[in-house]
């Protein structure tokens, strides 16, 4: 009688058949397996053991791949053929048994979607480059693909799963991966590991590599699971396919090596098309309906995700049939979403008859707002009930494509899309809806992904449905009114106005902007623009060009705009070769350029991180030098461009208004100071103020910007800061300051990596230039020498200098004295700045001694971090009540205590104290004494307190002092402000009684 087939899988089955002599070769034979297998070795004494021991021993000591394997190379050098066989059946008739459940439950997913059919097609058409990969990936006949990972990225329902689903399916029919895939107890080269939704897990992927696992057996948590087996520690050889959304981009990078795979889910315009012609049975509908959308920007961003798509091609092919023209009823994704919701409610003539269809949708918006304000995006039956869906209700929504079942939990269900549900929250903001709470608010354990934490999408479809049209649409399909409309129309208002006045809050404003896209009020969005006078705009491509020109049209007393362009213009295109998309995004731009000299407010353009090829340049240098153009600032910081400035700096020459030009971290070649220096000297040139910070200027370069100060007739301030001059290229600079030609008025050399050596030529033009009012050389090592140095012609009558900045420069109280004796001397002398160094108290009271003397005329001291304590308070108090000029004075990061302004308190409340402005770290203090100070304040209107002292200029940034003092990063991207945020300013208004129609009880 045959054996049974469980019993095949039974190691202690196959030893049974073994006899007495060949049980004792087969335990002689594993010593050397063992050792051939690289495990660590049992002792000699465990194998004098019985076959039920001896598999128990096994079982305890090695994972089962490796006991099966050892069995099936023993068995084979004892000859016995049939044990093999069968080991081998067992493996296969397991495979086909996996193959077989595999198929179905994939199926089973399918047969469940209502798009299943056309995505099927879609899919199976345009992934085949996505199914050569991951083939030839996978392809055991060569050995260096062992311990390959395929790393599967793509946003949002992009088909990640469908693709991973569709390549086992494959394997299943024996159409992909034709080489034996077995089961963990087979060869680990042949075994793929498929994980999907990396993103998704709660786990850390950064694990230390000595804490990596290489047993499976060992209980270790999750992630280092993971790792181990991404890195191969467990389960070597073997292969994985892990899927994920790109928010976890950091840490796969983190995790790849070199032979890994990296497959991004994009969807090309070519197979965008593709979809549009598998939907439409009319190809000529098909080719209209795509060029609409490629041509919209905006809506050509739903295709990337097939789901979407389907949306956008069922409402197109809806309003085509009803005579609409779909470039006035189709403008923006509200607009979709809005005929979506519209047609599929309306579309059940028994719900629409009982007027049912409106409180689906009361409660479909109820359910969305509260899922999202509590980080729910798959709701159970419970849920369902809460807000009043009956079974009957969920099938209708579940007919109708709003709500399905969930993909990954098959007893919970969800919106068709996020979007969706964005999109039905934004609707319950304008609505009258009951208090209601889902249970599932109150769930503890939910997926990273439930986590809503970015309220923009709902906040963009408030502005969208502020617009009349769509509100039309839905009064007139469904009856539905939205009587908040007015209400957050006003609040949205007010809330602008606020960020308009507050420009500073936004790091950039492109969140805003697509708000107002999305409203396509004129008269709405103009009046929100109005409020603002200053704009910061991050462009990556046509989509954000488009935007921003919309917007800043309609801003009329728009001064000051700050844009970046990143990834939009670098290639260098022959306009004859340019794509429809090029030529769109061109046009955009020379209309943005364009508002430089139409806007007759406009005086400051800041443009930082940006890449330009020849044609976007030009753009811009003919917008700067048109007559309109009013621009008074230009700052350029990490810009690169086509033809090395020339064509820019020409430009910059022309425009007669230009008096401020900031070249910030751009390395300067000679080639481009030779450009620069012709720029400056040309007649039309009014450049006042020329910054050229971190430009990795070195002493080759000071003959070049020497000219510059000589030939330029109009210079009178030059900012070098957080460049390695050193001694040599400033002694070259201070020659050029003798020079009669020579009119500079202000130098910054801040950390220029000074020493005690420069200071005799400094010292040289602070006797003898009749111009110079303003020097800085701070963060430079100076030290004692060097300022006792300075402090003589700053004693002469003959020098000129009104401000002096020595901040963080590393000398201490011993130089003190010096210093005051010069500030007595010296009549010009109006700002001082000495912080960031060791005076201490003894250094302060010798300089008090010479605030408080008639003959000096200090308005501004900056003593911050300067090592001072409660000790030296008297005597500044002294000099409040004396200076007749002391103005401003900075005591912020010292240990003054509240015993230290106490004894401020004295002197500032003197009535002949001028003080009016006093940098202290309020906050520090007790609550007495910041009452006193509030009351000292009182008395004396003119006075302020600050604990951010503003004595930080353009280019200086104090926590470079002891630092490396290497160039910030380029400005974030994202907004520093909550945007967001603003939803739950909002108004609500909540309905005083349950609705109308009684909740049913029935069981869902």
């Amino acid at each position: 009688m045959a054996e049974s087939f469980s019993a095949a899988f039974d190691l202690l089955w196959y030893l049974e058949k073994l006899s007495d002599e060949e049980f004792h070769s087969f335990k002689s034979h594993l010593e050397q397996e063992i050792q051939q297998f690289g495990l660590p070795q049992i002792p000699l004494t465990d194998l004098e053991v019985s076959k039920e021991v001896l598999v128990n021993t096994l079982r305890s000591s090695y994972e089962e791949q490796h006991t099966w394997n050892m069995t099936f190379s023993i068995l084979q050098k004892l000859g016995h053929k049939d044990l093999c066989e069968k080991i081998t059946i067992r493996q296969n008739r397991n495979k086909e048994m996996h193959k077989c459940l595999m198929r179905t439950k994939f199926l089973s997913q399918w047969e469940t979607c209502r798009f299943s059919e056309i995505h099927y097609s879609f899919f199976s058409e345009v992934t085949c480059d996505i199914f050569y990969i991951l083939e030839s990936s996978y392809d055991s006949s060569t050995s260096s693909k062992e311990n390959l990972n395929v790393f599967l990225v793509g946003d949002r329902a992009t088909g990640k799963s469908m693709i991973t689903k569709m390549a086992v399916t494959k394997w299943t029919v024996g159409e992909m991966w034709k080489a034996p895939i077995a089961d963990i107890l087979s060869d680990p080269r042949k075994v793929l590991f498929i994980l999907e939704d990396l993103d998704n897990m709660n786990v850390d992927l950064n694990v230390d590599e000595s804490a990596l696992c290489s047993d499976s057996r060992r209980k270790v948590p999750v992630s280092v699971l993971l790792v181990s087996l991404l890195k191969r520690k467990m389960v070597p050889g073997c292969w994985v396919l892990v899927s994920s959304r790109p928010s976890c981009e950091p840490s796969i990078k983190a995790l790849m090596n070199e032979r890994d795979c990296y497959v991004t889910l994009q969807l090309s315009n070519e197979k965008k098309q593709h979809y549009f012609h598998l939907f439409f049975n009319n190809q000529e509908r098909a080719v209209l309906t795509f060029k609409f959308v490629l041509m919209s920007e905006i809506l050509v961003d739903l295709c990337e995700v097939p789901l979407l798509s389907w949306i956008l091609c069922t409402v197109l092919n809806q309003q085509i049939n009803q005579g609409e023209d779909i470039g006035f009823s189709c403008e923006t994704p509200t607009d979709i979403y809005t005929h979506y919701l519209a047609s599929v409610l309306a579309s059940d003539p028994e719900v629409t008859a009982r007027q049912h269809h409106l409180i689906l949708l009361n409660r479909l918006c109820l359910l969305a707002l509260e899922g999202l304000s509590h980080n729910t995006l798959r709701f159970s039956r419970n849920d369902l009930v809460s807000v009043g869906f009956t079974s009957d209700d969920v099938s209708v929504l579940q007919a109708m494509n709003i709500l399905l079942r969930s993909s990954n939990h098959q007893v919970r269900f969800e919106f068709i899309h996020l979007n969706i549900q964005e999109f039905c929250a934004a609707l319950a903001s304008l609505m009258v809806l009951p208090r209601r709470w889902i249970p599932s608010a109150r769930r503890r354990k939910k997926e990273k992904r439930e986590l809503y934490d970015n309220f923009s999408p709902v906040v963009t479809s408030i502005f969208g449905l502020l617009n009349e049209k769509r509100r039309k649409i839905l009064e007139t399909s469904l009856g539905c009114q939205l009587p908040m409309v007015e209400s957050l129309r006003q609040n949205l208002l007010m809330q602008m106005k606020y960020l308009g006045n507050n420009p500073n809050l936004m790091e950039h404003h492109m969140p805003l902007f697509y708000c107002f896209l999305e409203n396509l009020e004129e008269e709405f969005v103009k009046e929100i623009m109005s409020f603002f006078s200053e704009a910061t705009i991050f462009i990556q491509d046509n989509k954000d060009l488009m935007v921003s020109l919309y917007c800043l049209q309609h801003c009329q007393p728009l001064q000051k705009l700050k844009l970046s362009v990143q990834q939009v213009f670098r290639c260098e295109t022959p306009i004859s070769m340019l794509t429809s998309s090029q030529i769109r995004g061109l046009t955009f731009w020379m209309h943005i350029c364009s508002l430089f000299y139409t806007k007759e407010n406009f005086r400051e353009l800041e443009i930082c991180t940006s890449d330009f090829n020849r044609i976007s340049e030009l753009l811009l240098c003919k917008a700067l030098r048109h007559p309109n153009c009013q621009l008074q600032t230009l700052r350029l910081s990490y810009v690169s461009v086509s033809s090395n400035f020339n064509d820019l700096f020409m430009s910059m020459a022309c425009n007669q208004n230009l008096t401020f030009l900031n070249v910030n971290c751009i390395p300067i070649s000679p080639k481009m100071f030779s450009l620069l220096c012709e720029a400056l000297s040309s007649p039309t040139c009014n450049i006042q103020h020329l910054s050229l910070m971190r430009c990795d200027l070195q002493a080759s370069a000071c003959p070049e910007i020497a000219s510059i100060l000589i030939s330029s007739k109009k210079l009178k301030k030059l900012t070098l800061s957080n460049n390695p001059l050193k001694n040599d290229g400033v002694k070259i600079l201070c020659d050029a300051l003798f020079h009669p030609e020579c009119v500079l008025e202000s130098l910054g050399l801040y950390f220029c990596c000074l020493t005690e050596r420069c200071v005799a030529y400094i010292a040289r033009v602070l006797m003898f230039s009749t111009t110079l009012k303003h020097l800085d050389l701070s963060v430079n090592c100076l030290q004692n020498r060097a300022v006792l140095a300075l402090t003589f012609p700053l004693s002469l009558p003959e020098c000129h200098l009104q401000e002096l900045e020595l901040t963080g420069c590393f000398f201490n109280n011993e130089v003190c004295h010096y210093i005051a004796s010069s500030l007595i001397s010296n009549v010009h002398l109006r700002r001082l700045e000495l912080g960031y160094n060791n005076l201490g108290d003894a250094g302060v009271e010798s300089l008090c001694n010479a605030l408080q003397h008639q003959d000096c005329k200090l308005e501004t001291v900056g003593l911050e971090g300067c090592m001072l304590t409660s000790a030296c308070c008297t005597t500044l108090a002294s000099v409040f009540s004396s200076s007749k000029t002391l103005k401003k004075l900075n005591l912020i990061e010292n240990n003054l205590g509240d015993e230290g302004i106490m004894k401020l308190i004295q002197g500032l409340g003197h009535p002949s104290c001028v003080l009016e402005l006093l940098g202290i770290g309020v906050s520090d203090l007790s609550a007495e004494t910041q009452s006193l100070l509030m009351a000292v304040r009182e008395k004396n209107t003119k006075l302020e307190f600050s604990s951010s002292f503003s004595t930080v200029k353009e280019g200086r940034q104090f926590n470079d002092l002891l630092g490396s003092g290497n160039p910030p990063e380029p400005a974030s991207t994202t907004p520093n402000y909550p945007w967001h945020s603003i939803f739950f300013k909002l108004p609500r208004k909540f309905s005083s009684m349950t609705e109308e129609t009684t909740v049913s009880e029935q069981s869902l």
